[in-house]
């Protein structure tokens, strides 16, 4: 048997929203979203035989009430697919839809489906981080991991710690950079294509639709960033300007053998050439791009001079400037999340890692110079996860 080339064939997601009773998706649920993203993909690739989608993998982190119930399957069946397409759910926290995304390729390389939904979906404000765990006692009580490692913001100025030249005057630069890469992006029209209204509905409006991101603020300034508290630490340096927020969405993509996608007529966008993820210490969980990142280029032979465009998640500015640090890559490199990243859009944990992809698809789409794009990201209990893309 041999392993099928696999490719990236369409991704989409929802508008972003802020999570709380004041947010665009306070009153909508987590499957909701997840069917929507599901229904826009079916939509958008007509030539795809339902049949012959051979499995769904979602992710979500708080896997209870609406984001529950084994939510692969269950969003499956009520986005309209055959009840024989079976479905199940995944959590890796933040890197959940990279891990959908990459769990599917091996299914799809072996043989075991020639096409497949990936996707992701987190509603913070019904679930927030954490709800209803209880992590085992010997975590702390025989020293297993710092006590910090449970919050993420604290893990956050832990790294600040550890690499001082990563200073809170550049995390602020760097959270106002991507603020207004973000604002350049839409101002282009770079971002919408790939965004599925969704149907909103709040007790004083009624209904309505949910069509760009709710996080971004054009508005900011390194003066007002400045000036924002740092809640994890007293005199700190990650505050909520420099950090990413606390949101709901959903993304998704359909995931193909490629050979399959040329036979059904579908445009694969890019091809999936390997992947890695790595373990570090928990209390620094934000470092854990580098050894991903390090791992997968070594086993490619491959060197960070070789990769024209990078993804990477902002769920700290912070963790993505000790990434650059460590590959000797400057602050405004413009390889690096070209229309801006999560401290703007934001990071519904578990849906961020294809959003990653439906950014960096479109991107190569425009770019026939590049030929590898990397997308990455820090993952909470101290990971790394890093997929390695080609351009078709």
């Amino acid at each position: 048997m041999r392993a099928r080339d696999v490719v990236f064939v369409d991704g989409v997601r929802t508008p972003f929203g802020k999570s709380g009773p004041k947010g665009i998706y306070a009153e909508t649920r987590a499957d909701d979203l997840v069917i929507r993203v599901i229904r826009e993909l079916l939509r958008r690739n007509p030539d795809l035989p339902h049949d012959r989608i051979g499995e769904v993998a979602i992710a979500a982190t708080t896997q209870i009430g609406d984001q529950g119930l084994t939510i692969g399957r269950s969003a499956a069946i009520l986005a309209g697919l055959p009840v024989t397409v079976p479905g199940y759910a995944i959590d890796r926290m933040c890197a959940g839809a990279m891990t959908a995304v990459t769990t599917v390729a091996g299914e799809v390389a072996l043989g075991a489906a020639d096409v497949a939904i990936a996707g992701g979906v987190e509603h913070m404000g019904r679930h927030p981080m954490g709800e209803a765990v209880d992590p085992n006692p010997r975590f702390i009580a025989e020293q297993l991991v710092d006590e910090s490692a449970l919050f993420m913001g604290m893990t956050a100025e832990n790294l600040h710690d550890r690499y001082p030249a990563v200073t809170k005057d550049r995390a602020d630069a760097y959270a106002l950079a991507s603020q207004r890469k973000v604002a350049a992006a839409y101002e282009a029209g770079q971002i919408q294509p790939d965004l599925v209204p969704m149907a909103i509905r709040t007790k004083e409006l009624g209904w309505g639709w949910a069509t760009v991101d709710e996080p971004p603020r054009p508005d900011t300034t390194l003066e007002g960033l400045a000036a924002l508290k740092t809640p994890f630490r007293p005199h700190g340096r990650v505050t909520a300007g420099n950090s990413s927020g606390i949101n709901d969405g959903a993304t998704g993509c359909v995931i193909a053998a490629e050979e399959v996608a040329a036979e059904l007529g579908l445009t694969a966008k890019m091809r999936l050439v390997d992947f890695q993820f790595a373990g570090v210490e928990p209390e620094v969980m934000g470092i854990g791009p580098v050894p991903a990142t390090e791992k997968l280029l070594a086993r490619n032979s491959l060197t960070m001079d070789d990769i024209g465009l990078i993804e990477i998640n902002e769920a700290f500015a912070v963790q993505v400037l000790a990434f650059l640090d460590h590959f000797k890559i400057d602050d405004s490199d413009p390889r690096v999340n070209p229309w801006g990243g999560a401290i703007a859009i934001g990071h519904p944990l578990a849906s961020s890692g294809i959003r990653l992809m439906i950014q960096l698809a479109r991107q190569l789409a425009e770019r026939p110079d590049v030929r590898y794009g990397l997308t990455t990201m820090c993952v909470g209990m101290g990971m790394g996860g890093t997929v390695l893309w080609e351009r078709i």
